[in-house]
């Protein structure tokens, strides 16, 4: 499974786990339920709230974790490899097209990559993370 596919799954998966709320995006549908089993998620019928399932993951995870702008935070809250060698690869699947040697900014294109990418996939993502 690719690496944006594998966060893909965590955060969709995690959506379903939730308790119900008032937000319309706090609950996948059953067509996710078996993405972690399958190569490639599928997106859910429902729009999965991606800012609400991120939060509380990081209330939950005890260290303070900034996800909304670094990729390594990001991968790191969802129990992920975080190391230059994954983010190079990662890069690579998403089609980065600037030197990997610049991770700095090959980092700030990977957080704003893949939060387009969730929102492209069903996810629910705040205009100000895809951009």
């Amino acid at each position: 499974m690719s690496i944006f596919s594998t966060i893909m799954t965590k955060i969709f998966g995690h959506a379903e786990a939730a308790p119900a709320s008032g937000s319309a995006g706090s609950a996948a549908s059953a067509s996710s339920k078996d993405a972690s089993s399958s190569a490639t998620p599928s997106a859910p019928s429902a729009p999965v709230d991606v800012d609400a399932v991120l939060t509380r993951l990081a209330s939950e995870k005890g260290q303070t974790l900034n996800w909304r702008t670094s990729i390594v935070d990001l991968l790191k809250l969802l129990d992920m490899d975080s190391s230059l060698e994954a983010r190079k690869h990662l890069a690579q699947e998403l089609h980065y097209s600037e030197s990997t040697d610049d991770s700095a900014a090959m980092n700030v294109w990977l957080i704003r990559q893949v939060m387009q990418k969730l929102s492209e996939n069903g996810g629910k993502v705040p205009e100000d993370l895809r951009h």
